[in-house]
Formats: C-alpha cells, structure tokens, sequence
C-alpha cells in the first residue's frame, strides 16, 4: 500500500537515503529541507520523480512545517543540527532548531491529523550511563546540550501522544554510517571523515586513546526501522521508543584497522598510514552498545547489516564518490 510521507531534513544524510528508498516502494515523498546541513547533490538523482515534491523551508517556521504536512499521512522527522561539539559550541542554535522546531512539527503534524509522526532520536540521551547495553528505559543525566534537546524531543512526544492522541515513534539512533554521509566541515562524522583522510593519504585523529567504543549502525538498518515503525499495526509497539542499532559495539581503534585494512584493496599504501591519538572530546560517552531486543520484539527488527558488512558498502561508495 502506497502512501504520502514527509521527510523533514530530507537532503540531509540519513534523510536523503529515506527520501530514495520511500520512492522506489512507490510512495509519494516530501522533502522539506532548509539546506543548512543537507545538500541539492543528495537528492538530484530524484528531483524530477514524479511522485517527490521538495519545500525549501525552515522547521524553526510553523507555516513552513504546515505547508510541508498537508496530506501527509506519515511524518519521518529527520531534521535538526547533529553533533555534539556543534552543540557545545553553539547551544543556542541547537536549542531553537532541535526543539523548537521539533515542536513546530508536532503542532503541525497534530491539527494536519498525521496517521503518526516518527522522528530521529539519539543514543545521546543515556548520557552519563554506564549500564551496558543500553536499554530504552533505563537513561543517565544528558552530557551535553544536544543530548538535552533529543531528550525533550522524546518527553514533548510522549506528552503529544498522551494530551493530543496524536501516534508517535521515537527512533534512538546509534552511531548511524553510510553512503551519501558528508566527509566535509568541522562537525564531519568520524566514519566518512576518517575515509577522506585515508583516501587522500592524511593521518586520521582520534580522540584520545581509541578504546571509546561505539553501536556503528549502517543506514540500511535504520531506513529497515523506519519502515516497521510506519508499518506496524501492533498497538503495543506506538508512542514509545526505540534502539536503532545493530547491537554490538567496535572500539575506534579497531574501526580504524577495518577502516585501513578495507581501504588498503583499493590502494595499498593506505595499510601504512599512522593514527594519530589526540585529547577526549566534551560531552563523549566512553562506550555505546545498544540493546535491540524491544525492536526485535515488538517490530520484528532483524537488522540485516552488520558493522563489517555496513563498512564494506560505505567504502565502496565513498572510493567512486571521493577520487
């Protein structure tokens, strides 16, 4: 069954690559975007699809996000400004784009009678737990002001759901990686910035001693989980919260080591390159492993990409992308 779906931050990585996906299925797609983070080159290959239709419009804008809903039986709320030093750089921006304008799609999606608004939240929001793996009802204090903003995001939803009815699922991204992810800029995620730097022959540097682990989670996994929370019928499993990992974790040490090893079937010299260790981030969780078995449960979530196999794909892209 086809159907209309909204696509806030659209151009932008992971949006882009639902925007692609939600087309092939068949389903009308709307793109609204702003272009502060997302980019026209993600999204040229569908511009001219007749079932897509872009709104060059702010989140931070209710008339924006009222245009963008009408019709709109799914909202996937994708946009916000990412990164944690962005966030401790510029708390102010974060606050007005992460929560206000997710609360502008809320209202928006709210009067628009949207069948349910499902929206990007973030591993962030454990902050300062250690209880491994991460489990959805068990966080810590937020380390950072984006971790603030993505976990208001989560009690404005919750309080939407309860008060207005409105149907919301809230996806708890870990460490998402893959094609169309920007290489460039200072707040350039470490899997694509890491692959530049090796291409060009630059030493990577990690912050710190590179034991920090991570739930790298390949974008095929999470475009799988915004589909089951589309389409699940399951009342048990709306207005509420997910992981969307793959449910192990890889030190940056060894992300490196894959990193280089894969790389190296491309250009040999890339297997010699040293790491460089620098000073720990602000605002870093030590180690992030997420617990899948409420998705498995209650989606039927069966993740079909492993880091490994996520990370084969990634480079290939990025080496025909890159040179």
């Amino acid at each position: 069954m086809s159907y209309k779906v909204l696509i806030t931050g659209g151009a932008g990585f992971i949006g882009s690559n639902l925007c692609e996906y939600f087309l092939s299925k068949g389903n009308s797609v709307i793109c609204l975007d702003n272009f502060a983070t997302g980019h026209h080159h993600n999204i040229k290959e569908f511009i001219n699809h007749t079932n897509f239709k872009l709104i060059e419009g702010d989140i931070t804008n209710l008339d924006d996000c009222k245009n963008a809903v009408i019709g709109v039986d799914y909202v996937l709320h994708q946009a916000a400004l990412g990164s944690v030093p962005r966030s401790i750089t510029n708390p102010i921006d974060t606050n007005n784009v992460n929560i206000s304008g997710f609360l502008n799609m809320l209202v928006a999606s709210r009067d628009a009678k949207v069948k349910r608004f499902i929206y990007a939240a973030s591993s962030s929001t454990y902050g300062d737990s250690h209880a491994l793996p991460k489990v959805e009802e068990i966080i810590g204090k937020p380390l950072s002001p984006y971790a603030i903003t993505k976990y208001v995001n989560e009690l404005y939803a919750e309080i939407f759901s309860k008060t207005y009815g409105i149907e919301t699922i809230g996806l708890r991204y870990f460490n998402v990686f893959g094609r169309k992810q920007d290489p460039n800029g200072a707040y350039a995620a470490v899997i694509p910035k890491f692959v530049k730097q090796l291409i060009n022959n630059e030493s990577p540097i990690i912050n710190g001693d590179g034991n920090y682990s991570r739930d790298f989670t390949y974008i095929d996994n999470v475009i799988q989980m915004n589909e089951l929370a589309i389409e699940t019928k399951n009342t048990e499993a709306i207005n509420t919260i997910y992981n969307t990992a793959f449910g192990e974790r890889t030190t940056l040490n060894d992300m490196v080591h894959y990193l280089q090893e894969y790389l190296s079937e491309y250009d040999d010299k890339i297997s010699l390159i040293k790491v460089i260790y620098g000073d720990t981030r602000n605002g870093d969780i030590p180690h992030s492993l997420a617990s899948i078995d409420k998705a498995k449960k209650l989606l039927n979530y069966n993740p079909k990409y492993s880091f490994k196999d996520g990370l084969k794909e990634s480079i290939n892209w990025y080496w025909e992308n890159l040179k």
